[in-house]
């Protein structure tokens, strides 16, 4: 199986498309989510990893863009504890390095762990294991990477400073992805589904949706707005329904669709649930 990745190996998405498919596959590395729609669409690859959102950091309203716009298949969901290391070449000491080169998200997590070393520079990069990767190439020195323990791992670098990011419950939320596709005999079995809506520029049109929710007994544990494309000042809706019985699940898309402007269901998938306990990333 062929599955899309932002970064390389020994990256967070590495990690989730390891632990969602299982070790046997093949990785189609890229630097950038604008690069994983088309490897869809073209069959390139199977499926596709990508980061929605981060307990810190919030919503990638970027990658919510590229779901819709290209008209992805949500088919399920992971989440992954962010545990960010310190690491370096084997034989250094915190006292050698002087930079310290990560994604920019990741150094942000660690906000803490650079107000308690002023001395360090920090240099943002594209890809946190891809410096990891850098650095053990060109055996460079002086220079740490922030990155997941598997990076060490693949790279041979050493961890000096283990779990330094600023929340220990710091988690990322990943979508798998895959083209759009029909409905399943199996659809019944699913017990989430995210969508998309416009509603009517009428008082209480939101409150009328959220209430045919609530009727049909719908959690709604996301709701998040975006601005329409050249409609200044106008949002589209995506939110994420938990529910347990599917078909007052569709009840409601049918009494949801009247009421809106426009309705599109982005994936329907079974719910995963956060595990905050510590895991090894």
């Amino acid at each position: 199986m062929n599955i899309a990745i932002q970064g390389i190996q020994g990256s967070f998405h590495h990690i989730v498309a390891s632990k969602y498919f299982g070790d046997k596959i093949n990785l189609t590395e890229c630097m950038s989510f604008s690069e994983i729609p088309q490897l869809i669409m073209s069959g390139q690859v199977d499926a596709a990893v990508m980061a929605i959102e981060n307990t810190s950091a919030g919503a990638i309203l970027s990658n919510y863009a590229l779901i819709d716009n290209h008209n992805l298949n949500i088919k399920g969901e992971f989440y992954l504890p962010m545990i960010h290391n310190l690491m370096v070449l084997k034989g250094q000491t915190i006292d050698d390095i002087h930079e310290v080169w990560s994604h920019p998200i990741a150094i942000q997590h660690c906000k803490r762990f650079f107000q308690e070393h002023p001395n360090l520079k920090i240099i943002e990069e594209r890809d946190t294991a891809s410096v990891a990767k850098y650095i053990k190439d060109n055996n460079v020195k002086g220079i740490a990477a922030i990155a997941s323990k598997k990076a060490a791992e693949i790279f041979d670098l050493e961890i000096l400073e283990r779990e330094i990011q600023n929340d220990r419950y710091n988690m990322t939320r990943f979508f798998i992805l895959t083209k759009k596709r029909e409905h399943q005999p199996d659809d019944y079995l699913n017990t989430k589904a995210s969508l998309k809506f416009i509603t009517h520029h009428e008082l209480g049109n939101l409150a009328e949706i959220l209430n045919v929710c609530v009727k049909h007994k719908l959690n709604l544990s996301k709701i998040q707005s975006i601005p329409i494309h050249e409609e200044p000042w106008n949002y589209a809706f995506f939110i994420d329904l938990i529910f347990d019985d599917y078909h007052k699940y569709c009840q409601a898309l049918l009494e949801l669709e009247p009421r809106v402007e426009s309705l599109k269901i982005l994936g329907e998938y079974f719910e995963s649930k956060p595990k905050f306990q510590q895991l090894t990333a």
